[in-house]
């Protein structure tokens, strides 16, 4: 249902994703979604933002779920569960944050709601008026006697993602300049001791960060520690898709790339515990991994689509000490003879702490297995390594085993299927 600036319409489905979408290419800002959940026009507390930083509200009404690649598009989904909301959220806005660049710069911007259960649309709002906005409110959820409806609202800000969470109540973190002392107007009265002492003021919460970090070939690396993200879940996901300029068999620098039916990408995790303990987190093998006990990391599954939603697996930090070093790697399990035409993204994003996030780069050796991240424990600190790293598997040598190889895990490997 198409619907225009200021309309509405109600929403019946008691859990709705929404999907926040635009059309890639040169040029074009990354965006990111969010959501405030609002009782009286503000957030109760910075606890009520719910985006790339901080994915999930107490609640567990809504959760930021990431980004879904497509051949030539992105959606970034937030997924609300309206039977959870609490009963003083008199809304939940739905808004958009344009990094790099402006909303007028980013072609089909738009927002759907979907029912998550049947997957049927509830509502589409297109924004086709967007200039120098680098933050916008595409559409709200709220309660009307009872019920929930939808409204396209399609208002922008110039002032970013950090402008737009001021205007809703929440405490920004950024540099403040130190307040001047006022000067003394009279000699200082000594007073009389208070007759009851009063408790220290409460400390104030932490502020917001809307800060990401981006590792590239010059910044490589991050620490966790530093970057309070060393507890909770880390989740890893990647996402791709094809080039638009391959055209069957890849002439350039003569390699034979061929890409044929969907694409399936595997994501995994070469593990070593803190005991010395070796393994493998991989769809292969059914070796999907668990949180709750070693080797704390889990695979939610193998998506073999070729991009909606990716690959995610997630890494328990709660047990950090329990694991020594993890090599995240991917492997080309059909569709593709290499990583060459495809362009990935991957992004980490800690339960607490900042999102970082990088592309893989552009693969010029006949690679099926690239060494996405090495994350380190040192006993003090928690680091981030991109590696980005295309490797060529010898012949008969499997893509998992020339990881072994490189990083030297020294397991001993046996065919396996999925």
């Amino acid at each position: 249902m198409s619907m225009l600036k200021g309309a509405n319409t109600p929403v019946q489905a008691q859990r709705v994703r929404i999907e926040l979408g635009w059309r890639t290419g040169p040029g074009v800002p990354d965006v990111d979604a969010s959501a405030l959940l609002l009782a009286s026009g503000k957030v109760r507390s910075d606890s009520d933002f719910v985006f790339y930083n901080q994915p999930s509200h107490a609640s567990g009404a809504v959760r930021h779920e990431g980004k879904r690649a497509g051949a030539d598009a992105v959606t970034d989904v937030v997924a609300v569960d309206l039977d959870r909301v609490e009963g003083e959220i008199e809304r939940v806005v739905l808004a958009a944050s344009a990094d790099g660049g402006a909303f007028g710069q980013v072609p089909g911007l738009h927002i759907r709601v979907l029912d998550a259960g049947s997957g049927a649309e509830i509502a589409r709002y297109d924004s086709e008026d967007a200039t120098v906005e680098t933050a916008f409110v595409l559409g709200e959820l709220y309660r009307r006697q009872g019920a929930w409806k939808f409204r396209a609202v399609g208002q922008g800000y110039g002032t970013g993602l950090d402008g737009l969470a001021t205007d809703f109540g929440i405490t920004v973190d950024e540099p403040q300049q130190a307040a001047a002392a006022p000067a003394p107007t009279a000699a200082p009265v000594a007073q009389a001791p208070a007759a009851v002492a009063s408790p220290p003021p409460a400390a104030p919460a932490a502020p917001v960060r809307l800060t990401k970090v981006t590792l590239t070939k010059e910044t490589p690396s991050v620490s966790l520690t530093k970057q309070g993200g060393t507890s909770g879940a880390l989740r890893v996901n990647l996402s791709w898709q094809v080039r638009k300029q391959f055209q069957g068999w890849g002439a350039k620098l003569g390699r034979a790339v061929a890409m044929h039916g969907d694409l399936d990408l595997d994501l995994c995790a070469l593990y070593e515990l803190s005991d010395g303990r070796k393994g493998v987190v991989q769809a292969l093998g059914n070796a999907f991994g668990a949180l709750d006990r070693p080797p704390y990391i889990h695979l939610d599954g193998d998506d073999r689509t070729g991009g909606t939603p990716g690959e995610n697996l997630t890494v328990n930090l709660d047990h950090r000490q329990g694991i020594r070093r993890l090599v995240i790697f991917v492997t080309i399990y059909e569709g593709a003879r290499s990583f060459a035409d495809l362009d990935a993204t991957v992004t980490l994003q800690p339960q607490h702490g900042a999102a970082i996030d990088f592309s893989l780069g552009e693969c010029t050796v006949p690679s099926t297995v690239c060494a996405l991240a090495l994350i380190t424990n040192t006993g003090s600190d928690l680091v981030v390594q991109r590696e980005a790293r295309f490797l060529v598997p010898e012949r008969g040598v499997s893509p998992q085993r020339t990881i072994d190889y490189a990083y030297g895990w020294g397991m001993n490997w046996t065919p396996g299927r999925k």
